[in-house]
């Protein structure tokens, strides 16, 4: 893979793409669920942001160490791959492809043009076809040049970032309301409350891993990468923290708990109506951010399990003028197309989006798994405090597979359905790859 892809990314390409794939329009709406989660109580929701920003941080920190082996290609599917082996490495690729990756890109797109119907008015058909034109454009930046996606990126990032600072410095500067003051009562917090809170926050936080998938075409990726995964979270955690503030600045506890989006109220509290209507704007742009993120990066795991001989060959190619896997860029987006006119993207990704945090457990395992049968292999960086952070982040996707699991028994059981429907197309090309 590495042969012939053009190592151009930069450590600060990647990490404003580690930051630009997480932020979504999370921060901009989920601050209320955390904080009603959480009782209501101010200081319970804040550690709460904090420690599931901790607990993202170990995660990165264990993928730090892998990416900086220089494993198989593909990031967490080579991961995956090198610990546990190539069957369950092609699960989480196949899942990716159908599910997980365009499903996400799909959701984002049809999102987006939710947001447009602001500013222009779309009818249902209207707006599927900008969802649709949305990932076009997508693929196409994607498909000229990584250099190009990459400034895409990068700019879209800078404009997220700028936007969260911004308006999180007004409404600190402005806003009249007490950051702490709260009719809530802190006895009246449920531990299992408090668990669907830390849920929430590792759901607004993921999204970090895409930055691993295209170790091929990073500068020194055993350098770059692994910086950019802890500067990046480190990052987010800073900023989703200070939007937190800004918002119980403006609004007070109460009101924010029961916004539906907190974003566009706060502003409009404290600067008008107008002001807020530039939130709309600025998770336009960060939805198309993030959706743009998967898009540069998912691919790049298309192509080493076909490399591998387990996904279709065409795949395995790289355009030799713009120097990018287009037929496994084309083709995810055309297969995100078809979930974003259908809408059928929308149930998939409800069942199935749990199980990604499954491979993001296996991932973090392969830390201890290849510490353990490969303790001489070089690792230019090693996860300080070994073994807790790989164990509690694997703890930690491990609960939010349970609580899915007991929270919705019948979907979470299709969900795994639907990934076992991989089974057998692995057995016919693991059948060709051996003949």
């Amino acid at each position: 893979m590495s042969s012939d892809l053009r190592r151009i990314l930069t450590l600060r390409d990647l990490t404003l793409l580690v930051v630009g794939s997480v932020i979504g329009s999370g921060i901009f709406i989920v601050p209320s669920v955390v904080l009603r989660q959480s009782g209501g109580h101010v200081p319970t929701a804040m550690l709460v942001w904090l420690v599931g920003g901790g607990l993202s941080l170990l995660g990165a920190l264990s993928y730090a160490e892998l990416s900086g082996m220089n494993l198989r290609s593909g990031g967490l599917y080579g991961y995956v791959q090198e610990a546990f082996g190539t069957f369950p490495a092609f699960l989480y690729g196949w899942t990716l492809f159908f599910v997980i990756g365009a499903g996400t890109v799909a959701t984002l797109a049809v999102a987006t043009t939710s947001y447009m119907g602001q500013f222009v008015a779309l009818s249902p058909l209207g707006a599927k076809v900008v969802a649709v034109g949305l990932v076009a454009i997508t693929a196409g930046i994607n498909v000229y040049g990584t250099r190009e996606s990459a400034t895409v990126q990068n700019v879209s990032a800078w404009i997220k970032i700028a936007a969260i600072l911004v308006m999180s410095a007004l409404l600190l500067g402005l806003g009249e309301s007490s950051m702490v003051a709260s009719t809530a009562d802190a006895r009246g917090t449920t531990l299992g409350a408090v668990g669907l809170a830390m849920i929430s926050v590792l759901w607004a936080f993921e999204g970090w891993q895409y930055v691993t998938f295209i170790d091929g075409e990073a500068i020194e990726p055993q350098r770059t990468i692994p910086r950019s995964l802890v500067l990046g979270t480190a990052t987010l955690i800073g900023l989703y923290l200070l939007a937190n503030f800004g918002y119980l600045a403006a609004m007070g506890a109460d009101r924010v708990a029961a916004s539906d989006r907190v974003a566009a109220e706060a502003v409009t509290t404290v600067l008008g109506p107008l002001a807020g209507t530039s939130i709309a704007l600025a998770i336009i742009v960060s939805m198309f951010s993030a959706g743009h993120t998967v898009v540069l990066t998912a691919p790049r795991a298309y192509l080493a399990m076909a490399r591998d001989g387990v996904f279709f060959a065409k795949l395995a190619e790289v355009n030799p003028k713009h120097g990018t896997p287009a037929f496994a860029i084309v083709s995810g987006c055309a297969w995100t197309a078809v979930l974003a006119a259908t809408g059928t993207f929308e149930q998939l990704l409800t069942y199935v989006v749990f199980v990604g945090w499954i491979f993001y457990a296996l991932g973090a395992a392969a830390v201890i798994a290849l510490r353990v049968r490969r303790p001489d292999a070089p690792r230019p960086f090693r996860v300080p405090g070994y073994p807790l952070p790989p164990l509690l982040f694997v703890l930690a996707a491990a609960a939010i597979v349970a609580n899915q699991v007991m929270e919705q028994p019948k979907e979470s059981a299709f969900g795994l359905g639907i990934v076992l429907l991989g089974v057998p197309a692995y057995l016919i090309w693991n059948r060709k790859r051996q003949d």
